[in-house]
């Protein structure tokens, strides 16, 4: 099952996103992807989400009062690096979609009002790719253990720390104890 975000300041695009979802197929070649939406109308509400679980595609709206898109995608990108990222919005700015690929890496720019069929498929194509680029670095991963180039548990270290960034940092005290609370 993908997980999707969507955030939307405008209620009723969101419900409109959640019934095309809900009911369109999600496909891209003879993959069909089965989707799980969460919607919120704040960014800083979606962020709350992507800090507790993981997301395999952020769709945000370009302008909303919190803070736009590209902030939000942003944000996103640093909790998740691996989730595909859209923008969906009314406003056609060369601008901000130069600003959404450049620091974002956004996969598709999607303007309102969107064509249902186009919007399926770019969601599917930017599931697959994500599929497409882990599967890759698992496969490099595979060929750097079997070259000699890492070991099996620099790997499973560099995984846990996209899952959870900072865990296998350790904070040595100057006598060799493990540090828990840096507060002091």
């Amino acid at each position: 099952m993908s997980r999707i975000l969507i955030v939307d300041d405008e209620i009723s695009i969101l419900k409109a996103l959640q019934r095309l979802l809900r009911v369109a197929p999600c496909v891209y070649g003879n993959k069909q992807f089965s989707l799980e939406v969460v919607a919120c109308e704040f960014p800083s509400e979606a962020l709350k989400h992507a800090r507790q679980g993981e997301f395999d595609l952020f769709i945000s709206d370009y302008r909303m009062p919190e803070m736009d898109g590209i902030e939000f995608l942003k944000q996103a990108r640093a909790l998740q690096p691996d989730a595909a990222r859209l923008i969906l919005s009314g406003y056609a700015d060369l601008n901000a979609l130069v600003r959404a690929v450049n620091e974002v890496g956004i996969e598709r720019f999607i303007g309102k009002p969107w064509n249902d069929y186009e919007l399926m498929s770019a969601i599917a194509q930017a599931l697959a790719h994500r599929e497409l680029l882990l599967e890759n670095r698992q496969l490099a991963d595979l060929v750097r253990v079997e070259m000699g180039d890492k070991t099996a548990e620099q790997i499973e270290a560099e995984r846990l720390e996209r899952l959870e960034p900072g865990i296998t940092r350790v904070n040595w005290g100057p006598d060799g104890s493990v540090v828990l609370d840096d507060d002091n």
